[in-house]
């Protein structure tokens, strides 16, 4: 595997003063952490063995050490072999936008997303997902949910683009046959749609789906057959339902009935149906989630940023909904999604009621990993360190004054880690990031030419903002504080 360029990625991760590298990972060893995370929880005193991308076995070090005596240990002490963190909901070609969203009330989509969407090229949607992806793995996630981009140009851009990038994605082609006031013609769309799930066998990092916007842009009959598509191949139907307060309202308007009651009603609401935000749930919708099977991402970060409301996720994954986490695109940082699901739930439901405890830790590091990846469809594939899945993990510092002493490891990921503990993510086994930087391709490189073309691409997109960049903003407050008798 050869050294990428940056500086950074040649700073050794500790080992008893020795500098461990990523040469050390070409072949089959048996790692040691000191701790290990394991679906039930932390441990020490275990292994692991990496064999074929895949985790060949997995348990306490000693026995590892007997069955598999032809091979060499690694001794990993202060650091963590945790799994990736899964992404349940991104938006991959938005990474150009970025803070053009900070400040604006909800429902950006409709004046900054689909517009610079609907203006990328098929360069811009590659370096936009290469730079997404990049973000993800710097951020500790192993896996993405991407949930379907507006731009005409194709999807081959994206999965080339992550694929190069070395993150797996969720891949979600957008069918929507009801965009504006007419019907579309269904076959094609339902064409591309089986084509779409039948590809990408080329891509082994690449999973296909299918989405649809949100409820009210496709017919019923485009709802069911996309839904029972997905179910039939085994995938995941992806759509957006009760983010803002306008769209629940708009369809109470028009059918009288909330957008995951409108789900239910077409036959869209099942175990393959995974549901980006359900921030405004009534008891009976809560019901709907969990007697049918379906999923939900939890997006604390999107509702504090640009959201009506809170998800009540303990509550519904107490009555059996089955959750993961999410970053919507907004910032892929997997230990800060800790932070914020669990300060999210305290801040909505827990003070108010007395809950100190909102998830006990557990309940987040759970919902960014394996319950993440059931929810994304891949739960017999990533998630977890256990035999016979895909080696997708981290190796995570805990040698910083932020997590010692150490007494509670699970708590201490969701309220003290840091992305700068990241020392190594690796995905299918193999060494995709090393102290932050890829291996195998030049990330400066990419910035490099983002930055040439960010502003004729923000330009040629017909965005219209609401709220004014934070420095104007501040400009017109002032100039506005004597007319209106503010003080200064």
């Amino acid at each position: 595997m050869p050294i990428a360029s940056n500086a950074a990625a040649s700073a050794p991760l500790r080992d008893t003063g020795a500098a461990l590298l990523p040469a050390h990972f070409d072949q089959p060893r048996i790692l040691q952490p000191e701790w290990m995370l394991l679906r039930e929880g932390a441990v020490r005193d275990h292994a692991a063995v990496v064999q074929g991308g895949r985790f060949a076995a997995v348990g306490p070090a000693a026995r590892l050490a007997s069955e598999y005596p032809h091979l060499e240990a690694l001794p990993l002490p202060r650091t963590l072999l945790m799994p990736g963190f899964v992404d349940t909901h991104h938006h991959l070609t938005q990474a150009f936008g970025k803070s053009l969203v900070f400040g604006e009330p909800s429902e950006i989509f409709r004046r900054v997303w689909v517009p610079l969407e609907g203006s990328l090229t098929g360069e811009h949607l590659y370096l936009s997902s290469k730079l997404a992806a990049l973000e993800a793995l710097r951020g500790g996630f192993t896996t993405v949910c991407d949930a379907g981009t507006r731009s005409e140009a194709g999807l081959d851009a994206i999965g080339r683009a992550v694929g190069h990038a070395g993150v797996r994605c969720v891949l979600g082609l957008i069918c929507n046959d009801r965009p504006g006031t007419d019907t579309l013609d269904p076959a094609p769309i339902l064409r591309r749609a089986e084509q779409h799930l039948a590809g990408w066998a080329g891509q082994p990092l690449v999973v296909p789906s299918l989405a649809i916007s949100i409820p009210e842009v496709a017919s019923d009959s485009m709802l069911r057959q996309v839904y029972h598509l997905c179910a039939e191949a085994g995938r995941i139907f992806q759509t957006h339902a009760n983010e803002h307060l306008v769209a629940v309202e708009r369809s109470l308007d028009s059918r009288r009935q909330r957008p995951i009651e409108h789900l239910a009603a077409a036959g869209a609401l099942g175990p393959a149906a995974l549901l980006a935000h359900a921030t405004l749930v009534t008891p009976g919708e809560i019901r709907l989630l969990a007697d049918s099977g379906a999923a939900v991402a939890y997006n604390p970060v999107a509702s504090a940023w640009k959201g009506n409301a809170v998800a009540p996720a303990e509550l519904m994954a107490t009555f059996g909904v089955r959750l993961g986490l999410g970053t919507d695109g907004t910032r892929s940082d997997g230990f800060r999604l800790l932070d914020y699901a669990e300060a999210a739930q305290r801040f909505a439901f827990g003070i108010g009621v007395g809950d100190s405890s909102c998830g006990a830790g557990w309940r987040w590091v759970d919902m960014a990993t394996h319950d993440a990846a059931a929810a994304a469809g891949l739960g017999e594939v990533t998630g977890e360190i256990a035999p016979g899945k895909q080696a997708d993990f981290l190796l995570v510092d805990l040698d910083v004054p932020e997590m010692t002493p150490s007494w509670d490891l699970t708590w201490e990921l969701v309220r003290l880690a840091n992305r700068d503990q990241i020392r190594a993510v690796f995905v299918d086994g193999r060494p995709r990031l090393w102290n932050g930087w890829p291996l195998d391709w030049d990330a400066r490189a990419l910035m490099r030419d983002i930055r040439q073309m960010a502003d004729s691409t923000i330009a040629g997109a017909p965005i219209r903002k609401l709220h004014e960049p934070a420095d104007r903003h501040r400009d017109n407050l002032r100039a506005a504080r004597p007319a209106t008798g503010e003080r200064a």
